[in-house]
């Protein structure tokens, strides 16, 4: 790994390079990785999809400013796909959170009954007939 001063530093002048120059920075890199480096962590699904498809862009020779432009969309719905995973994520854990809490209600009402003590009764309907009561 490198320094965080040294990332900075490279980051700060890739800022200054336009999309074709960075691309040949990017082709350099991987180019020392394959050499000499450790094969970088893989991120997620849909990262290595954009990465794919970026390749087979660059691949076809197709213009820099294409797959710049392509590369900006798949990046932004790659930031709503990871919205939508956590927005899911987070209705999961409510969702388990409610019928945990659910639960222990209902342990509740199960050691009353066990207890002996049956829950109360809702008071008859006034028009039914009570079967408690002879007609």
């Amino acid at each position: 790994m490198i320094n965080d001063l040294l990332k900075q530093r490279l980051l700060r002048k890739l800022e200054s390079l336009d999309d074709e120059r960075a691309y040949q920075v990017l082709d350099y890199v991987e180019f020392l990785e394959s050499r000499y480096g450790r094969r970088a962590a893989t991120g997620g699904i849909l990262d290595r999809l954009t990465e794919t498809v970026e390749d087979v862009m660059r691949a076809g020779k197709l213009p820099v400013k294409a797959v710049s432009g392509t590369m900006s969309v798949m990046d932004t719905a790659t930031k709503l796909m990871k919205g939508v995973a956590a927005a899911g994520q987070a209705a999961v854990e409510e969702a388990v959170k409610a019928v945990g809490e659910t639960r222990t209600a209902g342990t509740a009402g199960t050691a009353m009954a066990a207890g002996g003590t049956e829950p109360p009764q809702p008071p008859p309907h006034p028009d039914l007939p009570d079967p408690d009561r002879p007609g």
